[in-house]
């Protein structure tokens, strides 16, 4: 009987396998480990990729790319979100108000809010 090959490569697939035993096992390793936060938009566009493109979400979960997409996902949409409310409240939203009538003052940024949480979705979460 032939001595079986402790470790094989497959070049049509390009994958290793190991001996486990009498059968041969992928030698599929994890990917690095990630510190970075997915957030709150990693979060909402994983959701939309399940309901809408359930193919590239796996795709991505068996290519081992899904958390570095999201986290950078979240903080593209971060920084743009930032961004957004910075100039919109740079056109009448001041500490001045602020002073004069506070709940103007809230009522103006929890618009600029929605309306920039509005723009990050249409923009980058949803498409």
């Amino acid at each position: 009987m032939e001595e079986l090959k402790l470790s094989i490569h497959d070049e049509a697939i390009g994958l290793d396998y190991v001996l486990a035993g009498d059968y041969y096992i992928p030698a599929i390793g994890l990917p690095e480990d990630d510190d970075r936060p997915i957030g709150k938009w990693g979060r909402m566009h994983r959701a939309y990729l399940e309901e809408t493109n359930p193919l590239l979400l796996n795709h991505l979960i068996l290519t081992g790319k899904l958390h570095n997409y999201l986290a950078d996902l979240d903080e593209q949409a971060q920084d743009r979100y930032r961004l957004i409310i910075r100039q919109m409240a740079a056109e009448g939203v001041t500490e001045d108000l602020k002073r004069r009538s506070q709940w103007e003052w809230v009522k103006a940024m929890n618009s600029i809010v929605n309306r920039a949480e509005e723009s990050i979705k249409r923009e980058l979460i949803y498409t």
